[in-house]
């Protein structure tokens, strides 16, 4: 198959997704995949060389082979054409693909699905454990051209070289204050600190919310007994490593008065209880927006959105000891 073939079945295939999302949207990242699979096995059946698999590594990149062409795919319930993608190591890459795609399924706004060249999408790195990069569909600029090399030359070149244009492209974008203090010139790439930092106290409190609600749901361990060591670790790492925030004092972000007590009442009760109704409703909104491969990585397993508080609900519950959750929390939302 020429690559004009193929960019007329993946146009063709868009146009079908679209309208599929149009009449009912799909409401997983699985779901989407699973569809973009078949549609695209459907559109190629008259090549008899092409054999999609249905059961492919969990981690392969990218998602569907077809062929010597590749596609990854990409979701988001938001109405954005931006998301994280895949690691820069490409340690799974399935290697008899030569030319990367991806599709996009945006169900947010005017749900539609658009594909783009993988390669012209990239346009940033981030980190979380190991440098990963952002795509974005119709972008002005491709983060290859940023760096000054193309994709095929990059993700063939060793890990220390990528690191290198990593960090010069992170030097570039930094600004009054920021700081590259994760990027040393060291072999071993993985990393789990950000590119640049910022600290927690000089964030406006509407950020402080948002950021609050989106840790204490990736990581219900902020539950337990104030006698619990360490109980803050995953929800300060997670805004180190997905935010670039440092948060010196952990118990700054739940436990401490100016949290569970902003009005200076003296009516006393469990801080974190208190703490965490203040935000119930950035925790919602949390829940709904937030990618799934986050709660994948921290929870240790999918969600659908509109789940996320009831199962959150039942993980704190599993682990307080001084206190019931789902007895004084979201009990609008849950109908309690």
């Amino acid at each position: 198959m020429r690559q004009n073939e193929f960019e007329r079945i993946l146009e063709t295939a868009c146009v079908k997704l679209s309208a599929e999302a149009r009449e009912k949207i799909f409401s997983a990242s699985a779901q989407f995949e699973k569809r973009a699979r078949e549609v695209l096995r459907d559109l190629t059946a008259k090549y008899p060389e092409i054999e999609i698999d249905f059961n492919p590594h969990p981690q392969a990149f990218p998602d569907i082979a077809v062929g010597n062409f590749g596609v990854e795919v990409k979701f988001t319930l938001a109405d954005t054409w931006r998301s994280v993608a895949n690691s820069v190591l490409e340690t799974n890459r399935i290697e008899t693909v030569e030319k990367v795609y991806l599709i996009f399924g945006k169900m947010g706004g005017t749900p539609e699905v658009k594909w783009d060249d993988y390669a012209k999408s990239v346009i940033h790195v981030r980190t979380s454990h190991v440098p990963r990069f952002e795509v974005e569909i119709s972008a002005d600029h491709s983060l290859f051209e940023l760096m000054g090399i193309r994709y095929d030359d990059f993700r063939i070149s060793p890990m220390e070289e990528k690191m290198r244009y990593i960090r010069d492209y992170a030097r570039s974008r930094l600004q009054k204050g920021e700081r590259l203090w994760w990027l040393e010139d060291k072999e071993n790439a993985e990393h789990t600190l950000p590119i640049q930092a910022r600290l927690y106290a000089t964030l406006s409190t509407e950020e402080k919310t948002k950021l609050r609600a989106e840790a204490v749901l990736l990581c219900p361990g902020i539950a337990q007994s104030g006698r619990v060591k360490n109980k803050y670790d995953d929800a300060v790492l997670y805004l180190l490593t997905y935010h670039g925030v440092i948060c010196h004092q952990a118990r700054d972000l739940f436990s401490a008065g100016s949290v569970a007590k902003p009005n200076n009442d003296d009516d006393g009760g469990i801080y974190i209880e208190r703490a965490l109704k203040l935000i119930e409703n950035e925790m919602i909104e949390a829940a709904l927006r937030m990618d799934d491969a986050l709660f994948v990585e921290y929870w240790g397993e999918s969600a659908q959105p509109k789940q996320r508080i009831k199962k959150w609900l039942e993980k704190v519950d599993a682990l307080a000891r001084d206190w019931t959750p789902s007895n004084s929390l979201f009990l609008s939302y849950t109908g309690k």
